[in-house]
């Protein structure tokens, strides 16, 4: 018996994620890793949104998990992911502007330059917050669906390492470095308890 097929109104290459993923691919400045990681990171959001979602029956509203539930849902916000994306496209563009211009006022040529690190900097920090926010909530998750909610917190924390590879580029001070690193090593930690990998944890020093 053969496996029916989805409606095409349903189907994920039929939707526009397939012209992100085009664009992605093709040799051209951007959309580039940036978005990759930001759009990665609405993914991983929006899975746990759905699994939040499914905690709203009567049983969850009695225990008080549903009001988690809705907690979780109105904390993590898609649109401002989407957001990154296309602001970290901008950003680019603007620091090839700081390399075909010699005669850019230094001012404007830092501001730019602290732009394109604060984009993906603050995004390495949203997908840290979603997903302890997320962790804190597995517990109150309806079960049928904690696996989607796990892939939420994995598909984020990817996303985390991602914009971490964009805060490089980005040449940072030596003292941020270090503090996202401790953010990621967090984020590992979360992921190796899920994984049942917890002799894999890394120890995270708090000055």
């Amino acid at each position: 018996m053969s496996t029916p097929t989805p409606p095409a109104s349903t189907q994920t290459s039929k939707q526009i994620l397939h012209q992100f993923l085009t664009s992605l691919s093709a040799k051209q400045p951007t959309p580039g890793g940036g978005a990759a990681a930001a759009v990665g990171a609405a993914i991983g959001v929006a899975a746990a949104q759905m699994a939040a979602a499914y905690t709203t029956r009567k049983k969850d509203k009695e225990s008080g998990a549903a009001l988690k539930a809705t907690a979780l849902i109105d904390k993590m916000n898609i649109p401002s992911l989407l957001q990154a994306a296309d602001d970290d496209a901008t950003a680019y563009a603007n620091l090839q502007r700081t390399w075909k211009e010699p005669n850019m006022p230094p001012e404007e040529k830092a501001e730019i330059e602290a732009t394109a690190l604060r984009i993906p900097t603050q995004l390495l920090e949203t997908c840290h917050s979603d997903i302890m926010s997320i962790e804190e909530f597995l517990p109150d998750c309806n079960p049928n669906i904690t696996s989607d909610a796990k892939v939420g917190i994995h598909q984020l924390a990817g996303a985390a390492r991602a914009a971490y590879q964009t805060v490089l580029v980005n040449s940072p001070p030596a003292a941020e470095k270090q503090r996202l690193q401790k953010l990621l090593k967090e984020i590992h930690n979360v992921e190796m308890e899920l994984l049942g990998l917890e002799d894999d944890k890394e120890p995270v020093h708090f000055e």
